[in-house]
């Protein structure tokens, strides 16, 4: 009988070390998630009528950011060293999961919207277009994370559990006070993704009657289970309030 082929061993790429390295400090947090359906039939009627039409993850991100500017939970982390305790940041700053294909692979990479509560729809478009569409190496965002990723495993550990650890405020500026991913365009709703962030906010698809389902994965250290039960309920008053209204401006000014 001929013998059995073998596979491969595929040496990591600074990519696969990145995500490595976050899943090790997010398996850390004691993070559960908690999920509601919001009709949004309103907003989606809306959005077809502007040219272009913005995309909805600007719009779930600008919606989250709204809510978090009432409820500071959302903006606030768990800073264990040198001894624990809270801090509150007084914006957002939403870590955003990028795809982009990079030297033959497909990768994810994180960049920040600095306070999209204060920031119209369409430039937070433009800020996730240029992050879609940019070569790699010139936005300053990916190219730091790449850079960290080639470090040493000891130094590069070392990093992010400062970055994570010691400062409230270096925390929020350097990785965001919560990150916002989505693969519902693909039909697909995520169950329990981690993140070591205080919050990952996610979207499954939009169904043909309006129906979403909002998703809340949050650290039950900083906050507690009816406060993401509001916070939910909020966002959903928001998208058919406050961004329901600023979608159909856009509309009229398309007009």
């Amino acid at each position: 009988m001929p013998g059995k082929s073998k596979g491969k061993d595929i040496p990591l790429t600074p990519a696969r070390r990145l995500i490595a390295e976050l899943m090790h400090h997010a398996r850390k947090v004691p993070a559960i998630p908690l999920a509601r359906p919001c009709n949004i039939s309103a907003l989606v009627a809306a959005r077809r009528q502007s040219t272009p039409p913005v995309s909805w993850m600007a719009i779930f991100l600008k919606a989250y950011a709204l809510v978090a500017r009432e409820i500071p939970e959302v903006r606030r982390a768990w800073i264990p060293f040198p001894y624990a305790r809270i801090y509150e940041h007084p914006s957002s700053e939403a870590a955003v999961l990028i795809e982009r294909e990079y030297e033959g692979e497909s990768i994810v990479l994180g960049a920040k919207i600095r306070s999209p509560e204060d920031t119209p729809l369409g430039t937070i478009d433009g800020h996730l277009e240029r992050y879609r569409s940019t070569p790699v190496e010139e936005v300053t965002a990916f190219r730091q994370l790449l850079r960290l990723a080639r470090l040493p495993l000891p130094l590069r550990r070392f990093f992010f559990w400062r970055v994570l650890s010691v400062s409230g405020h270096r925390r929020a500026c350097r990785l965001g006070t919560f990150v916002i991913s989505s693969l519902g365009n693909f039909g697909v709703e995520q169950m329990h993704p981690l993140t070591a962030l205080t919050t990952y906010f996610t979207y499954g698809p939009i169904q043909p009657d309006g129906t979403v389902t909002l998703k809340v994965i949050y650290d039950h250290r900083v906050m507690d289970g009816r406060t993401v039960a509001r916070i939910l309920v909020r966002l959903d008053e928001v998208l058919n309030g406050a961004i329901l209204d600023e979608v159909r401006g856009l509309a009229r000014q398309a007009a």
